[in-house]
């Protein structure tokens, strides 16, 4: 394994290879101090590193966190299964896993390999949608390299829990596959409108810019179907997530409409000591108004599982 990494003050992208069990390539920033205490932010499905807002990572570095994002297998500049056999979201849906490419467990080891090619033993997950069920893997398959779990707007992936809002699917599957730039955008707008939040403001101008600027970085709807049918193919974690001891935060929207709050709810339901933040008028995204008190809960947090001493031997 090769590993660039240079720490810019102002933080470059960086690209480790031969990550994990797979060797696959992570693009990757970090931000803050390396001696300080590492965060690792795991973004979902069809999102980049770069839908971790740049003033969101330097908010939580301000904090004296030593903060890493990532770009998924299959999102933006990390490796893309391009040679992977065709993704089959509805025979999944159906039960039909055989198009599986992957699972959450294979990403989630992906995870632990960039930390292994960043030296740190253990780290502080964060994880946002499909990065917060990717992070709750972690905490599961590898205990011993998690000081602290923070879960966002995800599920435990048992049925009839944090299932999206139908007339939201619709909107997210209308018309016309959108294949060139100008129609990401669009598209990415009207989803936004549908499952974004009610009681903050939006900020479409940032929204805009930041699908442009990920599609430039790398837009690949298979890649982004492997990752939808890897997330049905991991099943249920409910009885997996009652044996984590970990400190855990539970952070879910009551406007979400793709991920019902329910499956927040039941997230911390499984996680025992989990503390639940169930926040008003917050959909499916991080808006600007939501960061102060995102990273106010975050940091403390953090601050309060390294009191505790929960990081594994030899961490730094």
């Amino acid at each position: 394994m090769r590993l660039v990494d240079r720490s810019d003050v102002a933080p470059a992208e960086e690209r480790a290879t031969g990550v994990g069990p797979h060797g696959i390539d992570v693009a990757y920033q970090r931000f803050g101090d390396p001696a300080a205490p590492p965060v690792l932010l795991i973004m979902g499905l069809a999102m980049q590193m770069v839908h971790w807002p740049d003033s969101l990572c330097h908010e939580l570095a301000g904090r004296g966190l030593h903060v890493i994002r990532f770009d998924n297998r299959d999102a933006g500049r990390s490796t893309h299964l391009t040679g992977a056999p065709a993704p089959d979201l509805p025979a999944a849906l159906a039960g039909d896993l055989s198009s599986a490419s992957y699972t959450l467990s294979d990403m989630a080891a992906d995870a632990v390999g960039l930390l292994d090619a960043l030296g740190i033993a253990s780290a502080h997950l964060v994880g946002a949608s499909m990065g917060g069920e990717i992070a709750q893997t972690v905490a599961i398959e590898h205990p011993g390299r998690v000081r602290s779990l923070t879960s966002i707007m995800a599920t435990t992936g048992q049925a009839g829990v944090g299932q999206p809002d139908p007339a939201a699917l619709r909107v997210l599957f209308a018309g016309a596959p959108a294949t060139t730039r100008d129609e990401v955008v669009a598209q990415t707008l009207r989803v936004a409108r549908a499952v974004g939040s009610t009681g903050f403001t939006v900020d479409e101008a940032d929204i805009a810019a930041r699908a442009a600027l990920a599609f430039d970085r790398g837009h690949d709807p298979p890649g982004i179907a492997r990752q939808a049918v890897a997330q049905v193919a991991s099943g249920d974690r409910t009885a997996r997530l009652a044996a984590v001891d970990v400190p855990t935060l539970v952070i879910h929207g009551l406007a979400d409409r793709m991920r019902d709050p329910s499956g927040g709810r039941a997230t911390a339901a499984a996680l025992a000591g989990a503390e639940l933040w169930l926040v008003e008028g917050l959909g499916h995204d991080l808006p600007p108004g939501l960061w102060p008190e995102l990273v106010r809960r975050i940091s403390a947090h953090v601050e309060r599982a390294e009191a505790d001493g929960r990081r594994a031997p030899g961490s730094r």
